[in-house]
C-alpha cells in the first residue's frame, strides 16, 4: 500500500490554512451573506447596504452572532479544503505520471481541478447547507447543525447541489491561475526524491492568491448570488408565499426571483463584499499554506519513515 506524502501534505496545510481564514474573515462572511440572501426592490429592503448588518447586530446587542455557525463552517472548510487539495494534488501527480511531463498544461490543470472539487462537493454539500442556513437566521435564531440538519428532509440539506457543482469552475480558475503564476513566478525544478516542495514568500502568495480569486468571483458571481438564495434560510419579514419559497430553491426559480425584482443588476448585488472576503480568505489561505508548507512536508516525512519502519506494508512515495 502507498502512502502519497506529497498529496497528504498539499491536503494538510490547505485546510489549516482555510480554517485559519475562515475563522478571521467570518463576521465578514456573515455580513455578506445575509445581505446577498435578501431578494427585494430597493426601496423594500432591509439592507440597503452591507454595513447594515453589521449596524443592525451592533443595535440589537447581538454583535456575538455574527459567528453563529463559526462551528459548522470550520468543519465545512477544513473537511472540504483537505478532500480539495488532496485530490488536486493527487490527481494533478497522477496525469504528470502518466503522461511523463514535467508541467502540467492549463487545460488539464483546469480538468483536473475540477476533478477535484466535483469530489469535494458532493461529500461536503450538508455541512455547507446548514452552515448557509444559519449565518443567515435573525440574529440570535441559529440553530445547532443537527437541529438545522433535521428540520429539514435529507434531500434538502443537498439543497444548491447542482449549482455548487457548477461553481466548482470557482476554485478550478482560481487554483488553475494560482498554479500558473506561481510556476512562472519560481521558475525553477523539484531536485531529488525527498526535497521538499518549493514555497512562494508569504507576500507573493498573498498577491497571486489575490489576483486568482478575484478574477474566478467576477466570472462566476451570478451563480454564486443564486446558490446563497437557494440555501439561505427563511425569513420573517419575507412576504414570499409558500409556492414561491418553494420555487427560490431551484436554480431557475432563484434566477426568475433576482431578474424579477431587482433586474439585472440584481445578479451582481453584494459583489464588492464578495470579492473583498473571497479575495482576503483566499489570499490568507494559501500565505498560511505556503508558510506551513515545508513544516508540513517535514512532518509527513517523519510520520512516513516511522509507518515504514514500524507497518512494512505501507510505503511512502
Amino acid at each position: 500500500m502507498q502512502l502519497d506524502l506529497e498529496s497528504l501534505s498539499e491536503a494538510t496545510s490547505g485546510a489549516i490554512g482555510s480554517l485559519v481564514s475562515t475563522t478571521v474573515l467570518y463576521p465578514l462572511d456573515t455580513c455578506k451573506t445575509k445581505y446577498q440572501a435578501e431578494v427585494q426592490a430597493h426601496h423594500q429592503r432591509k439592507y440597503k447596504r452591507i454595513s447594515d448588518v453589521l449596524w443592525e447586530a451592533i443595535s440589537t446587542r447581538q454583535v456575538l452572532s455574527l459567528y453563529q455557525g463559526l462551528g459548522t463552517k470550520n468543519v465545512q472548510s477544513f473537511v472540504s479544503s483537505f478532500i480539495y487539495f488532496y485530490g488536486y494534488s493527487y490527481f494533478r501527480k497522477m496525469y504528470l505520471k502518466k503522461t511523463g511531463n514535467k508541467t502540467i498544461g492549463t487545460v488539464a490543470n483546469l480538468i483536473v481541478a475540477t476533478a477535484a472539487g466535483v469530489c469535494t462537493i458532493v461529500i461536503t454539500q450538508p455541512l455547507d447547507t446548514a452552515s448557509s442556513r444559519m449565518q443567515t437566521s435573525e440574529f440570535g435564531k441559529s440553530k445547532g447543525l443537527w437541529k438545522t440538519l433535521s428540520e429539514g428532509t435529507w434531500s434538502e440539506a443537498f439543497d444548491g447541489l447542482g449549482i455548487s457543482i457548477l461553481l466548482t469552475t470557482n476554485p478550478s480558475i482560481q487554483y488553475t491561475a494560482y498554479d500558473q503564476l506561481k510556476q512562472r513566478k519560481l521558475k525553477g525544478k523539484r531536485t531529488g526524491t525527498e526535497s521538499s516542495p518549493e514555497a512562494l514568500s508569504a507576500f507573493s502568495a498573498f498577491m497571486l492568491g489575490a489576483v486568482s480569486k478575484c478574477a474566478a468571483t467576477c466570472l462566476t458571481y451570478p451563480a454564486i448570488r443564486c446558490k446563497v438564495m437557494i440555501q439561505a434560510a427563511e425569513s420573517d419579514d419575507d412576504k414570499s408565499t409558500e409556492a414561491e419559497r418553494k420555487a427560490q430553491r431551484t436554480i431557475s426559480g432563484a434566477l426568475y426571483t433576482i431578474w424579477r425584482r431587482e433586474g439585472i443588476l440584481g445578479f451582481f448585488k453584494g459583489l464588492q463584499a464578495q470579492i473583498l472576503k473571497t479575495v482576503l480568505s483566499s489570499a490568507l489561505l494559501l500565505m498560511v499554506k505556503e508558510k506551513i508548507a515545508k513544516s508540513t512536508w517535514i512532518l509527513m516525512l517523519v510520520i512516513g519513515r516511522y509507518l515504514s519502519v514500524n507497518s512494512p506494508e505501507l510505503k511512502a512515495v
